[in-house]
Parts: structure tokens; sequence; C-alpha cells
């Protein structure tokens, strides 16, 4: 019975690698991006310089619940989904 451990320790420490590599590497990077993204939305106010996923640049003009209505350069209105707006314009 203690030899059949033994064989199995390199095996469950091979796994306790990988899933430790795995959460650093793609888990742990994925929550942080979602956290960054759900600050920004909810620190979104009007007059706020956005961009959106779609590579738009606009100005909040109104927001909802669900949705936020931004004005481009040529000063066209465009209603968003919040989840559109990636990042703020520097």
């Amino acid at each position: 019975m203690g030899e059949e451990f033994a064989g199995l320790l390199p095996l469950l420490f091979f796994f306790a690698l990988m899933f430790a590599a795995m959460y650093f590497f793609t888990i742990r990077p994925q929550r942080k991006r979602q956290k960054q993204q759900e600050e920004l939305i909810l620190s979104l106010k009007k007059g706020a310089k956005v961009v959106t996923s779609g590579g738009i640049y606009g100005v909040v003009e109104t927001i909802d619940d669900s949705t936020v209505v931004i004005k481009t350069e040529s000063g066209a209105l465009l209603r968003m989904a919040k989840m559109s707006i990636v990042s703020r314009q520097v």
C-alpha cells in the first residue's frame, strides 16, 4: 500500500503544479480585468470621454441601467451597452 501511494505522489504533485500555473496565468488575470471593467462601468459619469470595444471615441451623454448614450465627434448620438465601454479616453 505504501508503494502505491509513493507512486501516486509525483503525479499528484504534477497536477497541483499544473492547477497552480493555470490559476496564476489564466484565471487570476481574467478576474482582475473583469474587476477593472466593472469599476470603470460604475464610475461612468456624464461628460466622461470613453472608447468602446468597436473603437468608437465619444463623450457620455446619458447613462441608464444597462445602456449608455455617447456623442461622437461628428455629433451623432449612439446608444450602446455599458459593457461595450472598454476604457477612458486620455
